[in-house]
């Protein structure tokens, strides 16, 4: 009993959360929902070799190539279960894939994509929060769905792209 008194007073202490009440009290209520991580998008100056590291080594279910001209990329997804990567390559001369692979030879994670369940409300308290859009209209993603883009100096050096969920 001695050793078991010993480990009951040494024990560390846990600390919990009183309430999730405290935490959420400094959240704004928003006209509009953050959802889910619908995909980490990687730029990857090799397409080929990258989707077979993901499909032939690691096994994962790999799309076929898709083009977007309109974003100036190829994109191919590769399912995870819970989320997506978005595999980026450039498409064209002016593509963002092209001057982010000048800058990072290998490749390299290039954004993250949240789904919202109203983009338009999104976009409208965002601009109102001072936070920049890269478009002043949503465009059309790789899921058919409308996206925007936020400015990667105002929200911490990452490049996030909302997609209407």
């Amino acid at each position: 009993s001695g050793l078991l008194s010993r480990l009951q007073t040494s024990a560390p202490t846990v600390r919990t959360l009183s309430s999730s009440k405290s935490f959420s009290q400094n959240i704004p209520s928003c006209l509009w929902k953050l959802g889910r991580l619908n995909h980490v998008a990687i730029a990857v100056p090799d397409l080929e070799k990258a989707q077979s590291l993901y499909k032939d080594v690691l096994g994962a279910q790999v799309s076929e190539t898709v083009a977007l001209p309109e974003h100036g990329v190829y994109t191919v997804f590769v399912e995870l279960g819970n989320t997506k990567l978005e595999l980026l390559h450039p498409l064209g001369e002016k593509s963002p894939i092209a001057s982010f692979l000048q800058k990072n030879k290998t490749g390299g994670m290039h954004h993250i994509c949240i789904e919202v369940d109203d983009i338009k409300a999104a976009m409208a308290e965002l601009k109102k929060k001072k936070i920049r859009i890269l478009s002043e209209e949503p465009k059309i993603g790789a899921h058919g769905k409308p996206v925007i883009f936020l400015h990667p100096k105002d929200c911490h050096g990452v490049l996030v792209e909302l997609e209407q969920a």
